[in-house]
């Protein structure tokens, strides 16, 4: 009797990807500057090789994915890499394409997964990811719209042993303030993209009520851009976005579940998992958990283990110093690995 191998999914923000490609969406392995500060393109391209290849998922939401456009192929691009980094998960997908240089696709195994792109209308009121909705802004008490520069991709997933769930990437907007001139601009730039990332975590959680009503098992994966206490302006506002994606004010068989942001929301910051190390302009670094795989009732009891892949806190990472040096390499964001038992 054959025992099924369970299926290991992964997220990954692999930052500046698109810059490792170049117009034919071939790869540039040189030692020209990747967007990685004092690595090489050759350098993040080998790191990044390197850490996909430990990672051996059957599925990997690759966030910051390379470019969709006029005369640019994310799905080519992807598919290029994983046949010269020696993937198994080797086909690419995307759904709706972005209005920047980053895009949400997914890397998966054909021989294991079968996925669509399915972004189906809501059953009540959510729309598809690629318009616009409709929440109301807690700062101002007032009706807002607000749209995904980044559309979260939402796909309908079989595997080889015939079992169906749905997975939806995602990347909400960034808090940071880019391009801030001065303290003031710093402030409201900050409050306005902590709307929009409230608004957009609105939206998600509405397509996850609509999921989750109709019975669909589901796994919720990306860069939110949120976690505990990690933007000044959490107090203006009625919870996280990441708390309202899991659905935290909700009965529990309609809340989501992630092991990392139940340790983290938990305050107990000795415990706290983190997946991404940014360098500020002092020099110094900060770290944060940012990255999440989210899954519904149903598939909390088939999960059998989360993980993040960071090299400073993972012992399997830290025993291994060529891993360390090619996470190191790859991205600020370290991927996070869900094994589950479908």
């Amino acid at each position: 009797m054959t025992v099924a191998t369970p299926l290991r999914i992964a997220t990954f923000n692999v930052a500046w990807f698109n810059a490792l490609f170049d117009d034919q969406d071939g790869l540039r392995i040189d030692d020209g500057a990747s967007g990685r500060h004092g690595i090489t393109r050759a350098q993040q391209l080998d790191g990044l090789a390197a850490v996909f290849r430990a990672l051996d998922a059957d599925a990997i939401m690759v966030i910051e994915a390379p470019d969709e456009g006029p005369g640019r192929s994310c799905v080519a691009a992807l598919e290029g890499f994983a046949q010269a980094s020696g993937l198994r998960a080797h086909r690419a997908l995307i759904g709706f394409a972005s209005d920047s240089q980053q895009e949400i696709a997914v890397l998966f195994d054909p021989e294991r997964l079968r996925l669509i792109h399915d972004p189906a209308p809501g059953r009540d009121g959510a729309p598809r990811f690629d318009g616009q909705y409709g929440y109301d802004d807690p700062v101002t008490g007032r009706p807002e719209k607000v749209r995904f520069a980044r559309p979260p991709l939402e796909l309908l997933c079989e595997t080889a042993s015939g079992a169906v769930f749905r997975m939806i990437g995602v990347h909400t907007k960034s808090k940071a303030p880019a391009g801030a001139r001065d303290g003031a601009d710093l402030q409201r730039l900050g409050l306005e993209n902590r709307r929009k990332q409230y608004g957009q975590c609105c939206w998600l959680r509405a397509r996850i009520d609509d999921h989750l009503r109709a019975g669909d098992p589901l796994v919720v994966l990306g860069d939110f851009n949120d976690g505990p206490e990690v933007d000044e302006f959490e107090h203006l506002f009625p919870r996280t976005g990441v708390e309202i994606v899991l659905g935290w004010d909700q009965p529990a068989e309609m809340q989501l579940y992630d092991r990392h942001a139940r340790m983290g929301l938990s305050k107990h910051l000795a415990g706290a998992p983190v997946s991404a190390r940014f360098r500020l302009p002092d020099g110094r670094f900060l770290s944060a958990l940012l990255d999440y795989i989210m899954v519904s009732p149903d598939l909390r009891e088939k999960a059998l283990e989360w993980r993040v892949w960071n090299p400073f806190d993972d012992p399997g990472c830290y025993g291994d110093p060529g891993l360390c040096a090619a996470l190191m390499a790859a991205s600020d964001h370290f991927p996070v690995t869900l094994d589950i038992d479908l």
